[in-house]
């Protein structure tokens, strides 16, 4: 299963990429988080980690897998029969904006009837995020 959020966002890079990985801030901006916490102090980096609680999911220990600073990072999280993977792309644009491309691929033995079960949540989720970037980054 895939989901998919877009969104172009009035900042540079740079700012996207600097309130994108303040982890520990993303429920302040955003009501799809309700707490986050990095597990190892200083900059986002392959192996670092990240536990996320989000309404109405079981909490999830997130390690990150590939970094491209500032432009792409990508975490995983294994559940029973689920292995999801979320990537975070900042793409720039000719006129100095981004474009936010949030994607969740979900891997498994249960990865259908969890996409089934969980899809709504998980599209509504990716968009409030998205959303939620746009605001701070365009805001502050």
């Amino acid at each position: 299963m895939r989901f998919e959020a877009v969104m172009e966002i009035a900042a540079d890079a740079e700012r996207v990429w600097q309130v994108q990985t303040d982890i520990d801030r993303w429920p302040e901006w955003t009501v799809s988080v309700r707490r986050a916490r990095r597990r190892e102090p200083g900059p986002l980096t392959v192996g670092s980690t990240a536990l996320l609680e989000q309404p109405r999911l079981p909490p999830a220990v997130w390690r990150v897998v590939e970094v491209e600073a500032p432009y792409r990072f990508a975490w995983v999280s294994h559940a029973p029969g689920v292995r999801s993977r979320g990537d975070h792309l900042i793409v720039p644009l000719p006129d100095g904006r981004v474009r936010v491309e949030l994607t969740l691929e979900q891997r498994g033995p249960l990865a259908a009837p969890v996409g089934w079960l969980y899809g709504g949540l998980t599209r509504r989720y990716l968009r409030l995020e998205a959303e939620g970037l746009r605001r701070r980054c365009e805001g502050d």
